[in-house]
C-alpha cells in the first residue's frame, strides 16, 4: 500500500561505524524510522564525493582496521533481519578494482546487495562495472552531478540505467543544500526518463525533503545521520548506543513523512 504521506528515503551509514555491533543497531533504526532503502558505504581513506562528516567516519573506523569482508558481514546481518529493505553498496573504485570486478559485484551480491553506487567510476567509463552487475542480475548506478552538461545529461539517459543518483549540487556531500530553482530545472531533465531518480547531497530536514518529492523516486541522506552518531559517540561512547539509536530513528521519521 502506497501511503501519501511518505517520503521515500535512502538513508546512508558508514559500514561498521563507529563500531560493527551499533552500525548494525543503526541499520535497524533507520528502517524502523521509515527507511524504504539502505546505502551502505564500506569505510574508505580517500572519499573524494564526501564531505567532512563522513570523512571522519570513515577515518576513524579505519583507524581501528575495517576490511572488505567485514563489510560483506555487515551487510548479510542487516539482509538476514532486514530482507525486504533493498541494499545499495556505495564504495570507491580502487576498493572495487582489489578483488576485480565480477569478484566484488558477486561477493556482494551473495549477502543481498542490490545495486552499487561508485561516484568515481563515470557512467560511460565503468571499468566494466556496469556489465558484472547485470550479468548478476543487479543494477549499477551512475551519479549525475548539476555541473554535467545537457549533451551529458543526455548521453547518460541514453544509456537507459534502472536508476540514476542525482546529487543535487556540485562538490561534497554534507553541508546543507538549499533546493533552489535551478536544482529542480536540473532535476527536471531527468522527469522524462525511466530511471529511477535518487536525489541526494546535503538533505538535512523535512521541509527540503518535502520540496524535492515529487522530482525523485527517493530522497538521499547521509551526513545527517552520520553527524548524530559522530556527536553522542566522540562525546561519550560508553553511554552513546540508545541516543544514537533514538537520535537516527527520529530523524528517519522527519526525512520520510510528510507533515
Amino acid at each position: 500500500m502506497h501511503n501519501q504521506n511518505k517520503i521515500s528515503l535512502m538513508a546512508h551509514l558508514v559500514a561498521g561505524y563507529p563500531t560493527q555491533n551499533l552500525a548494525l543497531k543503526v541499520a535497524d533504526a533507520l528502517i524502523e524510522g521509515g527507511a524504504s532503502y539502505l546505502e551502505i558505504q564500506l569505510p574508505f581513506s580517500d572519499p573524494s564525493a564526501d564531505g567532512p562528516v563522513i570523512q571522519t567516519a570513515c577515518a576513524k573506523r579505519l583507524e581501528l582496521g575495517y576490511s572488505t569482508q567485514e563489510g560483506v558481514d555487515f551487510i548479510k546481518k542487516i539482509h538476514e533481519k532486514h530482507p525486504e529493505t533493498p541494499i545499495f553498496l556505495m564504495s570507491y573504485a580502487s576498493l572495487v578494482y582489489t578483488p576485480g570486478i565480477e569478484n566484488f559485484v558477486t561477493m556482494f551480491k551473495e549477502v543481498g546487495v542490490k545495486g552499487f553506487i561508485i561516484p568515481d567510476l563515470p557512467f560511460d567509463n565503468d571499468e566494466g562495472m556496469r556489465a558484472a552487475c547485470e550479468k548478476e542480475g543487479l543494477t549499477f548506478v551512475p551519479v549525475a552531478a548539476p555541473s554535467m552538461s545537457v549533451d551529458r545529461i543526455e548521453k547518460l539517459l541514453s544509456y537507459d540505467f534502472e536508476f540514476i543518483y542525482a546529487a543535487l549540487r556540485a562538490g561534497i556531500t554534507g553541508s546543507k543544500t538549499t533546493i533552489e530553482k535551478e536544482t529542480l530545472q536540473f532535476l527536471n531533465y531527468f522527469s522524462k526518463s525511466p530511471s529511477k531518480i535518487l536525489g541526494g547531497f546535503g538533505i538535512q530536514n523535512a521541509e527540503q525533503a518535502f520540496q524535492l518529492k515529487d522530482f525523485v523516486h527517493s530522497i538521499v541522506a547521509g551526513s545527517v545521520f552520520v553527524k548524530k552518531i559522530i556527536q553522542e559517540y566522540e562525546k561519550n561512547p560508553q553511554d552513546a548506543e540508545d541516543k544514537i539509536v533514538n537520535a537516527t530513528r527520529e530523524k528517519a521519521k522527519e526525512l520520510s513523512h510528510t507533515h
